[in-house]
């Protein structure tokens, strides 16, 4: 008996553990019908663009993220970890990078995996913005802040990675240029980013 999309999309899901959007382009279905099976209670939405069943026990990468909201309220998810929450990039890091002041004292992990940063009190508020994951505000860069903030990182998480988070913001008009400029000044990275780019025009 063929199945439906109903069922594929469920089946897909059970499968994965947690569906972005976008991959159902690969199995020629409408993302469409996900806000329909949410609306139907079928599916759960965690963050943008991601998908998992109800009643499901198991600890995934955006819901980490308020665990980590919550054990350390002044921190600011970014680099890798907002990338994979913005969609701009194929990595699912096992560790949830955050920013915490310069000057404040390391966290201390207590059973969650981090990867910690330190931005400057000016450069900890700007590009930040707050994003419901499951009903919970969680503190986040914004797509154009987190690519300028990975350019300037690149030494710690690939210059790659900086570069897949550029292509696939512009490619999916997540920032303009002019927004990305801005936060290139505000991370000191914009002769860093100016030729890649002048490269994409």
């Amino acid at each position: 008996m063929k199945k439906n999309n109903t069922e594929k999309v469920i089946q897909i899901v059970s499968e994965k553990g947690i569906l972005r959007a976008r991959e159902l382009e690969d199995y020629g279905i409408s993302s469409k019908i996900l806000t329909r099976l949410v609306n139907k209670g079928q599916l759960i939405r965690i963050g943008r663009g991601l998908y998992r069943l109800p009643g499901v026990d198991y600890e995934s990468t955006f819901q980490n993220f308020i665990k980590v909201q919550k054990r350390f309220p002044n921190s600011v998810i970014c680099l890798i970890s907002a990338l994979a929450f913005h969609e701009l990039t194929t990595q699912i890091p096992f560790e949830t990078w955050i920013a915490i002041h310069e000057k404040a004292r390391r966290p201390q992990p207590d059973g969650i995996s981090i990867r910690v940063v330190r931005f400057s009190k000016k450069t900890l508020q700007q590009g930040v913005e707050q994003y419901l994951i499951e009903n919970v505000p969680v503190r986040i860069t914004n797509p154009a802040r987190t690519v300028a903030d990975c350019f300037k990182y690149r030494n710690k998480i690939g210059l790659d990675i900086a570069l897949e988070g550029l292509k696939e913001g512009l490619r999916d008009h997540c920032f303009t240029r002019d927004e990305l400029w801005q936060y290139a000044k505000l991370c000191r990275v914009s002769n860093v980013i100016r030729p890649y780019l002048e490269s994409m025009v």
